[in-house]
């Protein structure tokens, strides 16, 4: 499995200190009860230099994750993303991934957060293929989680908080003790929701269908740039309500998300999807994506900020 590589500064309310000065205080709020807001961003090498994907949509949602939680934030939109950009310049990075964190400092003894302060950092760091190498050219496994989602109105699905993530990786660490490389959770319902960390995408007759934003998933980036590509290719989109045995009957499954990009699903309980290889609308939006990602193809939706040393 991955882990962090420091990379030398991370920014904190507007000061630059050492990776290894990033300290909270074990009795801060974030850490008691998970009360941490978050973004993952990517940062891409392009022939004309780094550029960060979809920078200020996910500051947005950011900045709406705080604002569900009463956060109070020092610093706008253009403030966090000039900070992201200097990140990547004073940590001489050609390729990254960022970390935007809201954090409840040190101070309230409960569960009620306001006597706490709210910090702000910017780590970064080298990040690879999120599901491994060979994810994206090959595929991968998953499973059905025995796990479920949260129903709506329990906790905010569309805060980006990191509390959120403990189902997430109760999913994920189930997934890996039986032999796959992720995991497909349902709704409290029992349709299909999200990945542990993922949205879920499925090919049918020619046609993208993923899961509607219904207060049990995250509206991802990634999905939303995906929904945005497919239309440009003139392919029917549909979010909808679906059965988990729509995903053994799919002709063609794959996660999207900030870290997994587009990657393929080529089984899933072990059932095959389609022929079990990656399909051809799966490989054609993934290279579209990353094309535009890696300034490859020309960024025609403004998705890029080029960071200028």
């Amino acid at each position: 499995m991955s882990q962090i590589a420091a990379t030398e500064w991370i920014w904190r309310d507007g000061a630059f200190i050492p990776w290894a000065d990033a300290h909270v205080h074990v009795l801060s709020h974030s850490m008691q009860f998970g009360s941490s807001a978050f973004e993952g961003i990517r940062c891409y090498h392009t022939p004309n230099g780094p550029a960060i994907f979809r920078l200020r949509e996910h500051l947005t949602r950011l900045l709406n994750s705080v604002k569900i939680y009463r956060m109070e934030l020092a610093y706008s939109l253009d403030e966090l993303s000039a900070a992201c950009c200097a990140l990547v310049v004073k940590n001489r990075m050609d390729a990254c991934y960022l970390r935007p964190m809201v954090v409840r400092g040190y101070g309230a003894a409960g569960m009620v957060p306001f006597a706490s302060p709210i910090e702000v950092y910017l780590p970064c760091w080298p990040w690879g293929a999120y599901l491994g190498e060979d994810a994206l050219e090959a595929g991968v496994d998953a499973c059905v989680s025995s796990w479920h989602r949260f129903a709506p109105n329990t906790i905010p699905s569309l805060a980006k908080i990191a509390g959120n993530y403990l189902g997430g990786q109760l999913i994920k660490m189930e997934a890996l003790a039986n032999g796959f490389a992720e995991a497909i959770a349902l709704s409290p319902g029992g349709t299909v929701s999200e990945g542990s960390g993922q949205n879920v995408f499925l090919v049918m007759e020619g046609a993208l269908v993923t899961t509607p934003l219904d207060g049990s998933l995250l509206g991802g980036i990634t999905r939303d740039s995906i929904i945005t590509l497919a239309r440009r290719e003139g392919l029917a989109v549909r979010e909808q309500i679906i059965p988990r045995e729509m995903l053994y009957t799919a002709d063609e499954v794959f996660f999207t998300g900030t870290a997994a990009e587009l990657t393929p699903v080529r089984s899933v309980d072990h059932i095959k999807v389609g022929a079990g290889t990656v399909g051809p609308i799966t490989k054609h939006l993934q290279t579209a994506f990353l094309d535009i990602a890696k300034g490859r193809a020309p960024d025609t939706f403004g998705w890029l900020t080029p960071v200028t040393r």
